[in-house]
């Protein structure tokens, strides 16, 4: 697949960069290292994320934090049942002096977007992404408007509160690379955020990575080597989420429809991003365990049965891993 893995020197820059980015990043947060770990990699891949927890788990702070360590233009958007698809992306706007019609572009036109409890605005606002998070453009009128580069999305949702919500359509969710479920910390974490915000003080953050910097581990990340047993591993796991039959998995009743193509390339991407983290220019079969309960909880859509059963896609995954064999 790939030819010309990168040099050990670029994997060291790549993961000095990276270090130099937590530590930033952990002058606020604390503790949450599988959250910070599944932001750089929506950052590294140019994927989109999904973060779901209940209210107080810093989902919010987690987001503001990194782009405030990022040389990135930064914007967020609350979603409430009163928004409007013409406040997500803009408008025309008419000038009676001029007697013409100007583009107004909305906060979408921005390199991270903080798309705050999306779920809390009907399916035509949150349609008004599709088109950026897909294709990062926007249509306004009858102009076609492209998006600074690096773009991003960061959506958080609560998934405890339904009264006044609007779960997200299939072909929205989709498009998030990853869907990430926040946890609770642990207990000493939950002291170590006791003693630190329970005070009175400010913590200073600095931009530590440039949109230049990052556009170019992106570039790195194409050269990160995913050898074809890898690669059929990947397809054996999005593969029998559809057909698992094939596999021997008496799981089929459980699954009314199996992941989509996009988490074929996901899983790819994710992993490979994985392995850049880990300071190696080569993704592994653990890679992809790492990063699979993310990259394909919200592309499995379950049975009546399976939800009878109590059953929930994150055991589908833990079925899939333990019963495909690994190369």
């Amino acid at each position: 697949m790939n030819t010309t893995p990168p040099s050990p020197q670029q994997i060291n820059e790549q993961a000095a960069l990276i270090d130099t980015l937590r530590q930033e990043i952990h002058k606020v947060m604390v503790g949450q290292e599988r959250l910070l770990d599944r932001m750089l990699i929506a950052l590294i891949t140019g994927g989109h994320i999904l973060l779901e927890g209940v209210p107080g788990l810093a989902k919010t702070t987690a987001v503001k934090t990194l782009a405030q360590t990022l040389g990135l233009k930064f914007h967020r958007i609350t979603f409430t049942p009163d928004l409007l698809p013409a406040d997500v992306i803009g408008t025309m706007i008419y000038n009676p002096k001029e007697g013409s019609f100007a583009p107004r572009l909305g906060p979408v036109f921005t390199n991270l977007l903080l798309a705050d409890e999306i779920n809390r605005a009907p399916a035509k606002v949150q349609s008004a992404l599709l088109e950026a998070m897909q294709e990062h453009q926007v249509t306004i009128g009858d102009r076609t408007y492209p998006l600074p580069e690096p773009f991003m999305v960061m959506a958080t949702q609560n998934p405890i509160e339904q009264e006044g919500t609007y779960p997200l359509p299939e072909a929205q969710v989709d498009r998030f690379m990853i869907k990430h479920k926040v946890d609770y910390p642990s207990r000493d974490d939950e002291r170590r955020i006791m003693n630190r915000f329970t005070r009175r003080q400010t913590f200073e953050l600095h931009p530590v990575v440039s949109a230049e910097q990052i556009l170019n581990m992106r570039g790195l990340l194409d050269q990160v080597y995913c050898d074809e047993k890898v690669g059929e591993y990947i397809l054996d796991l999005v593969t029998a989420t559809r057909k698992p039959q094939d596999f021997g998995l008496k799981i089929g009743h459980l699954i009314h429809y199996g992941a989509s193509p996009r988490a074929t390339l996901y899983l790819n991407l994710a992993s490979r991003a994985n392995a850049l983290l880990h300071g190696r220019a080569y993704a592994t079969p653990q890679d992809i365990k790492d990063v699979a309960h993310d990259v394909l909880r919200h592309r499995i859509i379950l049975t009546y049965e399976a939800e009878a059963e109590g059953i929930d896609s994150d055991a589908v995954v833990t079925t899939l891993l333990n019963e495909i064999p690994v190369p």
